[in-house]
């Protein structure tokens, strides 16, 4: 993550009495601190003036980290790490920073600070979280819009970000969601410049696969409007197993650590980043690419009707039919009003019972017409309910219309789809839609407006990963997997020889 955070900035840091600020807001022990300082110290200009920033919320662990600061002879360093939690008691309140780099807790939800967090967001750009609040469960996008409301203006130099989180971040969330809206605010600001995946089995407490977020708001040229995946958790096949291409295992395994970086993995994954070239393990994309509209498909609801026995059995369980029967009056006059709704009931039975229940109808206003025609005289919702229990879907039937003659959309059809910013949504629906299915339609009624642009269908915003870098291979023959199942039978059969031995 330092030599991320550095990359291009090594002219700057070998200037004479340079001085540069860094700041981890959950900093635990303050080992990312340290290295920062010793790595810059040490490989890069050692009369360079490093000064530390941290804050952290478990107590035991802040003071590890302050009297760490002080045993090193930091005490200016030691005085700037603050206790309690950076998002509802910001430790640096007015600071801005030249680099930033943190390893949020994963999957911690923030419910004792929501009354804080919400009030912050409330405050719009005034605030550190105007872009939008994550799921209450999971609280890393919040420390990562706690690091940008901390950068500096690009007129003072700008900052740069480094920030290591699980795969949640990339893809969490439906278009209009906090997740996506945070997503989408980063991308529109250009303020994401590369994603670096790590290889699974790095970190002792967890297995998972893990992403390190490099933002500034100061790109190169080149870069701008530009983002960067490199795909360190890339595999290769070595003597028939899959082994990492950029991760050594251990001899010996820490709790689910089991794979490390080894220094020219490193050196190999910075290089990557910085190089800022398409190949094997890096695919260069423009912000927008990872943006689209989610508009809703609507099908007519196509229904066929007749009068079965079994299906007027459905119409007596209606919630229309059975209100007849109930009264909110009290009283006799309750009384009356339910016995002329249960009068009313059999006479509906009664019309439906008459009525030829061979015929079915495929057209749902030639059907209400024949309800008339039979004698049925109803209000509209029970009406309404009489047709909803004689009802069925069916294909082949006409599409029912409303009063304008427009076809209703059937809730069981509705589809949703998610169409590429860069592209038409015309283009997109006669393409990908129309073909499949010819009755659909972009609905004017469900579908919805970005609140931003006012364009159709709400904007989001993600990032799959794993879909970029996938590679199809071809599933094994038959005859090699008929091959190996008897090899694994003879290995049984020796072991079983063996055991009865």
């Amino acid at each position: 993550m330092v030599r991320l955070l550095i990359n291009g900035d090594r002219g700057i840091l070998k200037q004479q009495e340079v001085r540069r600020t860094v700041y981890d807001c959950a900093c635990g022990s303050g080992g990312m601190l340290s290295i920062f300082k010793e790595y810059v110290l040490s490989d890069i200009n050692p009369h360079a003036h490093i000064h530390l920033f941290g804050q952290e919320v478990n107590d035991e662990t802040y003071a590890v980290c302050k009297s760490d600061m002080l045993i090193k002879g930091d005490d200016r360093d030691a005085e700037n790490i603050k206790p309690k939690s950076c998002l509802s008691e910001d430790g640096h309140p007015r600071s801005t920073f030249d680099y930033m780099l943190t390893n949020p807790p994963y999957g911690k939800d923030w419910k004792k600070e929501q009354a804080f967090i919400s009030a912050e967001e409330a405050r719009g750009e005034a605030g550190r979280f105007a872009a939008g609040l994550p799921r209450i469960s999971d609280g890393q996008m919040l420390f990562l819009q706690h690091l940008l409301s901390k950068m500096k203006l690009v007129e003072e130099g700008g900052s740069r970000i480094a920030i290591v989180m699980n795969g949640s971040p990339l893809f969490t969330g439906d278009a209009g969601s906090g997740e996506s809206e945070i997503r989408r605010w980063i991308m529109e600001n250009d303020w994401l410049e590369t994603i670096v995946g790590l290889p699974n089995q790095l970190f002792y407490n967890t297995g998972i696969n893990t992403y390190i977020w490099v933002l500034t708001n100061r790109k190169p040229r080149q870069r701008r409007r530009k983002v960067l995946l490199v795909n360190g958790a890339a595999t290769r096949k070595e003597n028939g197993k899959e082994v990492e291409v950029f991760a050594r295992k251990m001899r010996r395994s820490l709790g689910d650590k089991r794979n490390e970086l080894s220094e020219e993995h490193i050196l190999e994954l910075a290089r990557l980043a910085q190089a800022f070239e398409p190949g094997p393990h890096t695919k260069i994309f423009n912000t927008t690419d990872f943006g689209y509209r989610k508009i809703t498909v609507e099908r007519p609801l196509r229904l066929n009707f007749q009068t079965t026995p079994e299906r007027i059995e459905r119409v007596k369980v209606q919630p229309g039919f059975l209100a007849l029967a109930s009264s909110k009056k009290k009283g006799k006059a309750g009384e009356a009003e339910m016995e002329a709704g249960i009068a009313k009931q059999k006479e509906i039975l009664d019309v439906l019972a008459s009525m030829d229940a061979s015929i079915l109808y495929k057209n749902r206003d030639a059907f209400a017409d024949a309800l008339t025609d039979a004698g049925l005289r109803a209000a509209g919702p029970v009406k309404k309910a009489v047709l909803a229990g004689l009802a069925e879907r069916d294909e082949s039937a006409d599409a029912c219309t409303d009063a304008d003659g427009k076809p209703e959309p059937d809730p069981e059809l509705r589809d949703y789809e998610n169409v590429p910013l860069k592209e038409r949504i015309a283009d997109y629906y006669e393409r990908e839609v129309l073909p499949h299915v010819p009755d659909a339609w972009v609905s004017e009624e469900s579908r919805d407006r970005d609140k931003k642009d006012g364009g159709v269908g709400k904007v989001g915003y993600e990032i799959s990963f794993t879909r970029y870098f996938y590679e199809y291979a071809l599933p094994p023959r038959l005859e090699e997997i008929a091959r190996e199942v008897l090899l694994l039978e003879r290995e049984i059969a020796g072991l079983l020889e063996k055991a009865v031995q």
